[in-house]
């Protein structure tokens, strides 16, 4: 629905020191919050920033390539150029991706700050216009939340701006993690108690912060270092459930699992939190980076590849899934000339990186006429499936009973079964949720937090270690990244360069 694609352009400008703002874009203009139209304007505003290159595009980049799952060409067909020996192989230093994206989102965090500063809340509204307001900072406050809980789970300490930077406020020493949590948790439940749908179709509902809330609960549950002292870990798997509870019913799954991942199904029944994108407007190039090489006419790099063994690790488990041809492009034909593009799988001599790994293709331009360098393909962010496999793995952790029937839900719509590992124990349940979380969402922004999720060991045992040390199709060291098992390097990235440089009250 490319009519719910922003009608505005916003005059961003963005500070070369710290994560702080000018004084000059328009959003900091108090009028511009004193009527619902250019208030709900400043909203769309919000969302605009977080489809920018730096903001999404990038994040995706980070994301995935710090999750231990994938590997690519980007500047060089080799396991040792930069990225490859660097992020995806789990040892991140500073670099210009990371340096963007923390720029990106905090400038989208800055301009929530400006809509939560200047819009009032109404107290048990009554008029539409109150509850579009309502709606509106709700839909502030969740920005917020979102966008910290993506930073502290890469970045860990971070600066916590929760008001808007002038000449006496231009730096920011680092909050310790678990204050970035307390601040997440605060503006989630705000968020869940102002969104209403005033905003209309497009905008996430208040269930997608209760979405967030049991996502920050069920980190907090495995983590005991950002817990409340007097809460256990089984507290916070319990509000986990009451909050993923809340969203249960409230979405469906569509019918065709590959539909998701195109520009003719948008806004459907399983997207909870999902970005409007324009080919018009120019604001995703996500067609244009994650496209398999010469799929469509131009403007195509195919940055992501899913590394081998995961791959196989999914067939062998469910060997007709159809979200195996919806999620892997390794066979087709060249968009020009009709000549055949085979990578492994296909193809099983594994002779360089780029024909030794599936390419992720969930966000390629499907159209292969397709010749533009921008393309429309909205970015779901957050979807009913996942939500079905938190409640699963949740009730897992509870022994509610209840776990089978998620998954169930989940696999019923790809016309498999559950696999062998969650009729065992509830150390097998955990470790048959985690493959499942990858076979239905890889490459979808999750995957390294869910492998980090419940701490090192954890993720060294079943991702790093199962990567390094698999015989199908077999570590090669010359199309294989050998994965850090050092926690000093795995578990986070480093706060980038530009930060330290220009904060002063940050050193490193």
């Amino acid at each position: 629905m490319k009519n719910l694609k922003f009608i505005i352009v916003i005059i961003f400008g963005i500070l070369t020191n710290s994560c702080n703002l000018d004084e000059d874009p328009i959003f900091l203009d108090q009028t511009m919050y004193d009527n619902p139209q250019s208030a709900k304007a400043a909203l769309d505003g919000i969302y605009e920033r977080l489809t920018t290159y730096d903001s999404m595009e990038r994040r995706y980049w980070i994301n995935n390539g710090f999750s231990g799952l994938f590997i690519t060409h980007r500047q060089g067909n080799n396991v040792n150029n930069p990225h490859n020996r660097n992020l995806m192989a789990l040892k991140p230093v500073q670099d210009l991706d990371s340096e963007r994206f923390w720029r990106g989102v905090y400038a989208a965090i800055a301009q929530a700050n400006a809509a939560i500063k200047n819009i009032s809340i109404t107290e048990n509204p009554t008029t539409s216009d109150e509850l579009l307001f309502n709606d509106i900072i709700g839909q502030a406050y969740f920005v917020r939340a979102w966008a910290y809980f993506d930073l502290t789970r890469l970045f860990k300490d971070i600066p916590l701006w929760t008001e808007l930077s002038d000449q006496d406020n231009i730096n920011k020493a680092k909050s310790l993690s678990k204050e970035v949590y307390a601040q997440i948790i605060s503006d989630a439940e705000v968020a869940a108690s102002l969104i209403n749908g005033s905003t209309g179709l497009g905008y996430p509902k208040q269930y997608a912060p209760n979405m967030l809330l049991a996502k920050v609960y069920m980190t907090l549950a495995t983590n005991s270092e950002l817990r409340n002292e007097s809460m256990s870990e089984m507290d916070y798997w319990q509000m986990a459930y009451d909050e993923a509870n809340k969203v249960y019913g409230q979405y469906s799954l569509v019918s065709d699992y590959s539909s998701i991942f195109t520009d003719s199904n948008e806004n459907n029944s399983e997207s909870i939190f999902e970005l409007q994108t324009s080919q018009d407007a120019s604001n995703s190039q996500m067609g244009r980076n994650y496209t398999p090489n010469n799929y469509k006419m131009s403007q195509n790099f195919g940055w992501l590849r899913v590394n081998a063994d995961i791959f196989e690790i999914h067939r062998a488990m469910y060997p007709n899934d159809p979200r195996i041809d919806a999620t892997y492009m390794y066979d087709y034909t060249h968009a020009r000339t009709g000549a055949p593009q085979r990578t492994y799988p296909a193809i099983t001599t594994r002779r360089n990186v780029r024909a030794s790994h599936p390419f992720l293709f969930k966000f390629a331009e499907k159209d292969k006429t397709h010749s533009n360098q921008f393309n429309s393909q909205n970015i779901v962010v957050y979807r009913y499936a996942d939500l079905l496999l938190m409640l699963a793995e949740i009730s897992n952790e509870l022994q509610n009973g209840q776990q089978l029937s998620f998954v169930t839900e989940v696999l019923n719509r790809v016309g498999m079964t559950p696999q062998v590992g969650f009729y065992g124990s509830q150390d097998d349940f955990r470790k048959a949720i985690m493959n499942e979380y990858r076979f239905e969402l890889i490459g979808e922004g999750e995957d390294s937090h869910n492998n980090r999720r419940r701490g090192f060991d954890y993720f060294l045992n079943n991702t790093i270690l199962i990567h390094n040390n698999n015989s199908n199709p077999g570590f090669k060291p010359s199309v294989d990244i050998l994965l850090s098992t050092d926690p000093t390097e795995t578990m986070s990235l480093p706060i980038p360069q530009i930060e330290i440089n220009t904060n002063e009250l940050i050193d490193g």
